[in-house]
């Protein structure tokens, strides 16, 4: 799993990784431009999330190697993401991504000059208000030490939990 905001190097870690470890990799924000082109709608952020975790899960269960290469921002969704893969008795390793702001501005400005294509616009608001809301990955979590979180109140399993967070169709 990667983790981190944007233009921190995930992709590219992910890309790396994917051909070393003949992985899946399953990159949201390729399949929301595919499907989207220049709009980023917030109703299909979770359903293609959702759609891809659940691609992942087969495929762990075929014996693959697969990457969830996207930013997977909140604790809770990595907890789910860790017991789904626990579960099916696979081993999860988590890569956490940090930048400055300065270098996470200059990355984004140049991948908006070179490959528009891939990305959009973001402003220096939204990446602070998105600074401000990630929750950072314990050591713990990032090496595996830690046991994985009981599901939030209201949920009995983590698996009832990803299905809500990740619905399966856009409402």
């Amino acid at each position: 799993m990667t983790v981190g905001l944007p233009c921190t190097g995930k992709t590219t870690a992910a890309r790396r990784i994917e051909a070393e470890h003949r992985a899946l990799r399953l990159t949201k924000d390729e399949w929301v431009k595919a499907l989207y082109g220049h709009e980023n709608p917030d109703s299909a952020q979770r359903v293609i999330e959702g759609r891809l975790i659940e691609i992942g899960l087969r495929s762990l269960e075929l014996g693959n190697n697969v990457i969830i290469d996207y930013g997977l921002w909140s604790r809770d969704e990595r907890s789910a993401l860790r017991q789904a893969a626990a579960d099916l008795g696979a081993k999860v390793e988590m890569l956490y991504f940090e930048l400055p702001e300065a270098e996470q501005r200059k990355r984004l400005d140049q991948r908006q000059a070179e490959a528009p294509h891939t990305t959009w616009p973001m402003s220096d608001e939204e990446l602070a208000e998105w600074a401000a809301s990630i929750e950072i990955p314990t050591p713990g979590e990032l090496d595996g030490s830690e046991p994985i979180d009981p599901p939030p109140p209201g949920f009995a399993t983590w698996n009832e939990w990803r299905t809500r967070h990740w619905p399966p169709t856009v409402s």
